[in-house]
């Protein structure tokens, strides 16, 4: 029990939960412990008012104080560069496993004065050593700042940003000021797809692709007239050349329909095969053809167009994932 309650005081205090929608910034959000620095300007400003009172130095009393008080203002101003912002997430668009998703996150400033030097790292960083370099960016007064926080995608599946921390040194780096943001967006993260994989055979009888119906798009010869035909389409050029009466045709392209099958994967592992299907859907849509999707565990019919490319990449991203369904 006793092993707990330093758990339990740190939720309380951190507040270590998902939130949804905007957060505020207010006192209870934001904490501020001296830095380094800020460490070192204590030590020295203690020595100098134990020799102040040692000698009864009125000059030196004077300086100790100034800067004291220039560190406590110091530590204020810390604490009012993040005090009342409003942050909220955005969309962030999916991405292919090796890419770095964009993950938005929106910083209204109501206040009349900027903020500077604000910081982004994930909460895992050290206080005082990153690992890697915080994303850095000012919030002007009276505006909102879109900021896009980088986070490489490593696997397929939904990637999180975790426990993010906001802080700031400003203005002169003796304390740290530092607030947690953890919000429940994610990211979606496609398998990578192959550098070259061939389309399986579709259903075209000529075998070339695509299949030709009447239309509307382009022309395709001539005919001979027959009644009923209509006067625009007639081809006047050559009824005045004394060729007759002869009708223009046009046709219009249809896709080829393929069926992309998980079982018609020549690879052994999992991720292979949902590597190669990536490359046959990217592939597909590209060439303007007509697919469906088949995997174990569902179909998708046959179709085309990017809110297809992307349900069919969607499934596959997800395949075997217990947050599918979520």
């Amino acid at each position: 029990m006793l092993n707990a309650l330093p758990n339990k005081f740190r939720a309380w205090l951190f507040r270590p939960r998902i939130e949804h929608g905007a957060i505020m910034l207010t006192q209870r959000r934001i904490f501020i412990i001296p830095t380094r620095q800020g460490f070192t300007l204590v030590f020295v400003l203690v020595v100098m008012l134990l020799g102040d009172i040692n000698y009864n130095l009125s000059l030196g009393y004077v300086l100790t104080f100034l800067l004291t008080m220039m560190a406590v203002m110091s530590m204020l101003h810390a604490f009012r560069n993040l005090a009342h912002l409003e942050i909220r997430a955005g969309r962030t668009e999916p991405v292919f496993c090796g890419e770095t998703a964009q993950f938005m996150l929106h910083f209204n400033n109501p206040g009349r004065l900027s903020r500077y030097q604000l910081c982004l790292v994930q909460a895992g960083e050290s206080f005082w050593k990153n690992t890697h370099a915080p994303l850095q960016f000012d919030a002007p007064a009276g505006q909102d700042t879109e900021v896009a926080f980088p986070l490489r995608a490593t696997r397929r599946g939904w990637l999180q940003t975790g426990r993010l921390r906001l802080y700031t040194e400003f203005p002169l780096g003796l304390f740290y000021c530092w607030s947690y943001l953890h919000f429940d967006t994610r990211c979606l993260v496609y398998p990578k797809p192959l550098g070259d994989a061939v389309l399986p055979a579709g259903t075209a009888p000529d075998g070339t692709g695509m299949r030709n119906m009447a239309g509307d798009e382009d022309f395709s010869g001539l005919r001979k007239y027959t009644a009923g035909d209509a006067l625009p389409r007639i081809d006047w050029k050559a009824y005045a050349r004394e060729r007759g009466l002869q009708v223009k045709q046009f046709s219009t392209p249809l896709g080829e329909e393929l069926r992309l099958d998980y079982a018609d994967t020549p690879d052994r592992n999992t991720e292979e095969k949902l590597a190669r299907m990536t490359r046959w859907v990217l592939d597909a849509e590209a060439q303007g053809l007509h697919y469906g999707l088949c995997l174990p565990n569902g179909e998708l019919p046959s179709n085309s167009g990017i809110a297809h490319r992307d349900q069919c990449l969607r499934r596959i991203a997800l395949f075997n994932l217990d947050s599918e369904t979520r």
